[in-house]
């Protein structure tokens, strides 16, 4: 069993690192496998839209490593995000490589687990959460939880290792997500994955009145 870890922050052995390196320790102690791909330093543009991963099961501009990740994804049973807090909100390159695996991906996610991770000196945690946990959400991917929300804080690069409660609710929610990604995998064992239904794609403009 193996848990994907994205790293949105640019800083090589920052904050966010900090809380990284609590999970990888709490998911090797529970017998779960991590790899962590650091992507808040490189050169990721954004989705265009332009529709060619239907045709290809891929993004074309995939040079710049996010196909890359887009397979890790895949074997993977659970994904985390984790990001510092940039005006309340995810790093932008982080934001753009998720918009792009998300999007150009077809393979199945239903409950691969996933959960958020926000760092910041003080505020934006909670809107940086939220953000984050879209991407599973739409994607039928159970969200692990902690014990508050999966924040930790820290200014200056070192300071994440004095957020006690921090560093707490990372190996809190490590723990939470072994125990989810054990459990989905005894029950897709003796039960399947949940039955699906063809996808029906509504939106609010009426094909009889276009030509009016």
């Amino acid at each position: 069993m193996k848990v994907l870890i994205l790293n949105g922050s640019p800083t090589p052995g920052g904050n966010t690192s900090i809380a990284i390196d609590e999970l990888v320790k709490t998911f090797e102690a529970e017998g779960i496998e991590t790899e962590i791909c650091r992507v808040g330093g490189k050169a990721i543009r954004g989705c265009m839209a332009c529709g060619k991963c239907g045709e290809t099961g891929s993004c074309v501009f995939g040079s710049d490593g996010v196909n890359e990740i887009a397979e890790k994804f895949r074997d993977a049973d659970g994904l985390i995000l984790a990001s510092p807090v940039y005006y309340a909100s995810a790093n932008a390159t982080l934001i753009a490589c998720l918009d792009r695996i998300f999007f150009s991906t077809q393979f199945d996610k239903t409950m691969k687990v996933g959960a958020s991770v926000a760092v910041a000196r003080r505020g934006g945690c909670s809107a940086t959460f939220d953000e984050l946990n879209k991407y599973f959400a739409l994607s039928g991917m159970p969200i692990a939880t902690s014990q508050y929300w999966n924040c930790v804080h820290g200014r200056q690069p070192g300071d994440a290792a004095y957020d006690a409660e921090g560093l707490q609710t990372m190996r809190v929610l490590a723990r939470n997500m072994s125990f989810l990604i054990k459990s989905i995998a005894i029950g897709k064992e003796k039960f399947g994955l949940p039955e699906k239904e063809p996808w029906t794609p509504t939106h609010f403009i009426r094909d009889d009145l276009k030509n009016l």
